[in-house]
């Protein structure tokens, strides 16, 4: 109930209402956009799927952000926002179509990626500048409460945008073509969002134009300085730096065993494999093919995620931060091995749920301890290098998995090594000692001028 009426007071700004219509709208393209991109790399039946494949596909999502992220704000900070959303949002509908088009040809696959890049790297560029844009259109007062519910709200646009490109990808013949159908609906919906923001002036959502700003290749330097500082103030920070190397493990957890369930969903389930009454794997039956259960997956995982959410702070609460993680780890390091073999649907998908829930749950404890841990001159810094350090993990471990994994996706080798991953971040974070889990903790004082409001 508090969130709803957070959100009506909201509404009520007209430049909060106009610039979360782009946000949502951007973000849902984002979701149609990355289901496409999964489906043409592992379902179709004109590309010869691999972990390789899958692995490239994940660096062309993935990377932009962690290499273009701590730049985007530079530009940002010389370019009319309101004009980024508008022509990144165009641009981004024309390169969709343009990927659409490469589907339909069928072009060596290289071709593919670099155009899904082209995509991926504008997108960088389009959500840095919705963050920077909203004190634009709230006022000082529900600033955090905007900077809480808005992106929330993005999430939820890009799952929805992925479940509407799964309902129209699903039932549809497998080929290029019903790939490119869903491509170019992205297309179509971040044409929405480039139109969505002609309703806002061109000046409302900044930068000043009297402000002074530094020349572009000294603010980049700038940048780069700013990140090597926080990468040593980090390192004075012992806590801060366990948990983050701990977050990165499991990030590299989750991402193995994601190129694993793409996979099984590719070669072990599509069309081969069903789920009798008795909720084990049967051959032949094809009650559900490879993509309705990947969309399975992506469903729990996303529950186990909703689920962390809801049981984090209570958990915290009672076993602190570094005891939290402890747990999430060491119930990973128990499931995994317990439910994956020997790969039939159901148990990998509550091994879905387990996984998602274990990985957020920490990734909650850690944002709490690098929040509380790292002076506030340094946080953005820090978060920037945080960012970088989730995806490179990810993509990471999705090159190990190609290296790992044979064709069907079943190999207790991988599972083997997550097994143990898990279990080392479990030691590691158990002889933590509960006095030491607010041993850096700094007491940072936060100002802000009251910003323009809509």
């Amino acid at each position: 109930m508090a969130v709803v009426r957070d959100l009506r007071v909201l509404l009520r700004f007209p430049g909060f209402r106009r610039l979360l219509a782009v946000r949502l709208l951007s973000q849902s393209a984002d979701g149609v956009f990355q289901v496409a991109l999964a489906s043409y790399v592992v379902f179709s039946p004109e590309q010869q799927t691999s972990p390789a494949a899958i692995a490239s596909a994940m660096a062309v999502l993935l990377l932009p952000y962690s290499l273009l992220g701590p730049f985007a704000g530079v530009l940002l900070d010389r370019w009319q926002r309101r004009q980024v959303l508008l022509h990144g949002n165009l641009l981004r509908a024309v390169l969709a179509l343009t990927t659409a088009a490469l589907v339909l040809a069928s072009v060596p696959l290289w071709l593919f990626y670099l155009a899904a890049l082209s995509v991926t790297a504008v997108n960088r560029f389009v959500l840095a500048g919705l963050s920077a844009a909203l004190p634009r259109v709230v006022d000082g007062e529900r600033l955090v409460i905007a900077n809480s519910l808005s992106p929330t709200a993005g999430t939820l646009a890009a799952t929805a945008g992925g479940g509407l490109a799964f309902a129209v990808r699903i039932p549809a013949p497998a080929g290029a073509a019903a790939d490119a159908v869903v491509v170019a609906l992205g297309a179509g919906i971040y044409l929405l969002a480039a139109l969505a923001t002609l309703r806002m002036s061109r000046g409302l959502l900044g930068p000043d134009p009297s402000g002074e700003r530094p020349r572009l290749a000294e603010a980049v330097a700038d940048t780069a300085r700013g990140l090597a500082a926080g990468l040593r103030h980090l390192a004075r920070r012992r806590r801060a730096a366990q948990a983050l190397a701990s977050m990165a493990v499991l990030r590299f957890c989750y991402g193995a065993l994601t190129v694993m369930v793409l996979m099984l969903c590719r070669y072990a389930w599509d069309g081969d494999s069903g789920v009798d009454g008795n909720g084990t794997s049967g051959g032949g039956s094809g009650a559900l093919g490879g993509m309705t259960l990947l969309g399975l997956a992506v469903v729990v995982s996303g529950v186990g995620f909703f689920t962390a959410a809801v049981v984090t702070p209570w958990a915290v609460r009672r076993t602190g931060r570094f005891g939290w993680i402890t747990v999430c780890a060491t119930g990973a390091a128990l499931l995994v091995p317990s439910l994956i073999p020997p790969f039939d649907p159901l148990p990998v998908l509550a091994a879905a749920f387990s996984v998602g829930l274990v990985t957020q749950g920490a990734k909650i404890a850690t944002d709490t301890i690098v929040q509380s841990s790292v002076d506030d001159a340094y946080r953005g810094r820090v978060f920037s290098l945080y960012d970088m350090l989730f995806n490179t993990a990810f993509v990471g471990a999705a090159g190990v998995a190609a290296l790992m994994l044979p064709p069907d996706g079943r190999s207790t080798a991988l599972v083997a090594l997550v097994t143990v991953l898990y279990a080392m971040v479990a030691a590691a974070m158990f002889h933590v000692k509960p006095s030491d889990d607010h041993q850096d903790d700094v007491s940072g004082t936060v100002t802000s001028e009251r910003p323009t409001t809509a």
